[in-house]
């Protein structure tokens, strides 16, 4: 999967991946009881095209020949976003294999949690490479899950960046309920994922988005996650949760302006963990996402991802261990030539920021109409949960 590389500038480095899954390693997440380390498949074309039009494929699989160029660029590949490499269809393909073996891990059991932590990839369309995304692995999966039978499937997207791709894989699917909260399209890439996107004809509804202000930080994400998030997945009733965990709305990370913590980040976490067990039956398949912090955030927050989803949470308290912390900015600087965040910042000495998470729930009424968060919660609320027979004043 560390093949999906688009060179040492380009912010999506594959060396976040290893950084965390030997930060994994060395805290002992992958020993716990029951968890398994799979290797991925590569996804087959016919599964692919579940989302993506075939020609699209045979693009991205011609893209390296110089006299493709042209026709690559028609399609989204060969630009700074998504540059062309080598063997880009095997890697783009793998990791959606990996993405479609954990649903598939999911939906048949007896496992009840998957993470596919190279996946998360969002921003692909069915027929254009987007956001550093080439196919997109999360809405594969779903329409896999569809395929195999699920007839409610909820995505929970808590990226920076809105879920574009996989909004426009099922706006007219009533089946598939996408939620995003992502920094508002006014300030950020692509733009999109407003209010008023909540999907066409029998779906509508089905698409729900929370654009934020720039600079929210944990009391208000999570005050929002609040107001949207669980009401509607408790009046949708999902079979299956899939989440895409970009922890790129850190106060650290590089080409965003959230300012989340690590610590506000692992609340989110759990609490879709405990989503899945109230309604899904635990049916839950995380994915990863972007993360631009290669060493100081990534790694630290998805080591957490995969304790919570092996049940064996780790303390936001716990030491990073001295060789990794002392390692992983010089493995950023030979990755990628340029310092990493971590050393500029000062590596954390454990997993968590120190910060106490604490936040005002959202439980009735529109809150403070003098707060662009509220009325950005509000806006959603108003615009989507009459169309789920919801009170957007009250969640009952």
């Amino acid at each position: 999967m560390a093949r999906y590389d688009f060179g040492p500038q380009h912010p999506l480095h594959p060396v976040r991946l290893e950084l965390t899954m030997d930060l994994a390693t060395r805290l002992g997440v992958l020993d716990a009881p029951g968890l398994r380390v799979v290797a991925p498949t590569l996804a087959a074309d016919e599964l692919i095209e579940l989302v993506h039009d075939p020609i699209y494929l045979g693009v991205v699989r011609a893209a390296s020949d110089p006299a493709r160029a042209r026709l690559a660029a028609m399609f989204g590949l060969g630009t700074s976003d998504n540059p062309i490499f080598d063997r880009m269809h095997e890697a783009a393909a793998l990791i959606t294999g990996g993405t479609i073996d954990a649903a598939s891990a999911v939906w048949s059991g007896p496992p009840r949690h998957a993470v596919s932590i190279a996946g998360g990839l969002h921003h692909a369309m069915a027929n254009r490479a987007s956001g550093f995304c080439v196919y997109n692995d999360p809405a594969v999966a779903i329409a896999w899950l569809l395929a195999a039978g699920a007839r409610r499937v909820a995505y929970i997207d808590v990226d920076v960046h809105h879920g574009d791709g996989v909004q426009a894989a099922f706006y007219d699917d009533p089946r598939v309920l996408t939620i995003s909260l992502h920094q508002t399209g006014r300030t950020l890439f692509p733009g999109t994922g407003f209010a008023d996107e909540v999907g066409t004809q029998a779906a509508a509804g089905s698409s729900v988005n929370v654009a934020l202000p720039p600079r929210t930080g944990d009391a208000g994400w999570l005050r929002a996650f609040s107001g949207v998030v669980p009401p509607l997945l408790r009046e949708f009733r999902p079979q299956v949760l899939v989440t895409q965990h970009g922890c790129d709305t850190h106060a650290l990370d590089p080409l965003a302006d959230l300012t989340l913590s690590v610590d506000g980040q692992r609340a989110s976490y759990e609490a879709l963990h405990e989503l899945s067990h109230e309604l899904c039956d635990g049916r839950w398949l995380a994915c990863g996402g972007g993360g631009y912090a290669l060493d100081a955030v990534v790694p630290r927050v998805w080591t957490q991802l995969l304790a919570i989803a092996a049940h064996h949470p780790l303390e936001p308290a716990t030491e990073l261990p001295a060789e990794w912390r002392a390692d992983a900015p010089r493995r950023v600087l030979a990755a990628t030539g340029h310092p990493s965040v971590g050393a500029a910042a000062g590596m954390s000495r454990t997993l968590g920021d120190g910060v106490g998470v604490r936040y005002r729930p959202w439980d009735a009424g529109e809150g403070d109409p003098d707060s662009p968060l509220d009325q950005a919660v509000a806006a959603t609320r108003r615009a989507v949960f009459p169309l789920h027979g919801l009170d957007p004043i009250v969640d009952r």
